[in-house]
């Protein structure tokens, strides 16, 4: 007698052809399951597993062609992090979900590296009859026991990123203490990346300047948002400027020459865009006029 699951009537062991209990098992039919092949990879898993986008896409096609499973979807994410949901192909999977009958993945750290969000993704798919295939750890969500194992399995993974997580902080701590280099931000407006530094760009560096002149002239963040969008003047995205905009300026160390991160602050290897005492003395007229609420803190005060 074939079992039985909560999705289908499993035909044979060896070929998995589903009857769906509900649908077709009265009548006989037989369907191919229909399979949604999902595949991520961020910069760190590549370069840390070799995990890469289209190996998981080729082991995945050949074990759906060993099963005699149609490919329905393939949907990939490339350069999202597993520890949220916030990934275009994989909300798209999910909207599409009429489209296939099981989702496949290499690993179940490729779905989900989030212990609570890999529970929610399989509370949907159980209300959905939708089943759930790791194609390396062999794993059956038809079963309890194939439940509770996924459970285990996927709470050691969530263990492993947040260790992952803290060790990346402690060396970005370090870094951030004694340097050299950056620390992996984007070139903020006044300065581009040359050979993993920061260098002046001359004309934006010359607008920034010029806003640190304005501060120290007692004009304020509105006016001088008035008078640079007056004028044409424009962020490097081509935006109007606002106080908002102008007060990260004013606040932000790099154009003193120093690195800030995560409440670190440290003398930095990059030329300065305006004097040390310049921008001392612009966080004083920041305090001062306290725009935003974190600006009723202690003045960053750099030291020449």
């Amino acid at each position: 007698m074939p079992s039985t699951s909560t999705h289908g009537v499993r035909l044979s062991s060896d070929r998995q052809t589903f009857l769906p209990a509900r649908a077709f098992a009265a009548a006989g039919w037989v369907r191919t399951v229909r399979v949604a092949i999902y595949t991520r990879v961020s910069t760190e898993d590549q370069a840390k597993e070799g995990f890469s986008l289209d190996a998981q896409r080729e082991r995945l096609q050949a074990y759906c062609l060993a099963r005699d499973w149609a490919v329905a979807a393939t949907y990939i994410d490339d350069g999202h992090s597993g520890r949220n949901t916030k990934r275009p192909a994989y909300q798209r999977m999910m909207a599409e979900r009429d489209r296939w009958d099981a989702l496949l993945v290499i690993k179940m750290d490729r779905i989900h590296r989030n212990a609570r969000n890999f529970m929610e993704m399989m509370d949907d798919l159980r209300e959905w009859e939708k089943d759930f295939v790791s194609a390396t750890e062999s794993l059956d969500t038809s079963t309890a026991m194939g439940r509770f194992v996924m459970d285990i399995i996927q709470r050691i993974a969530q263990l492993e990123s947040e260790q992952i997580g803290e060790r990346v902080y402690m060396g970005m701590s370090q870094k951030a203490k004694v340097g050299p280099g950056m620390l992996g931000f984007h070139a903020p407006l006044g300065y581009e990346v040359s050979e993993g530094q920061l260098v002046p760009q001359a004309q934006e560096a010359n607008l920034v300047r010029e806003i640190f002149t304005l501060c120290l002239d007692g004009w304020t963040l509105e006016e001088t948002a008035a008078d640079l969008n007056a004028r044409g003047r424009r962020t490097r995205r081509g935006a109007e400027w606002n106080p908002v905009k102008l007060y990260r300026i004013l606040h932000n160390p790099v154009y003193a020459g120093f690195l800030r991160w995560d409440g670190i602050v440290r003398k930095a290897e990059h030329p300065a865009i305006v004097p040390v005492e310049t921008f001392n003395e612009a966080q004083e007229r920041l305090r001062n006029r306290a725009l935003l609420p974190n600006a009723n803190g202690p003045p960053i005060l750099l030291e020449a």
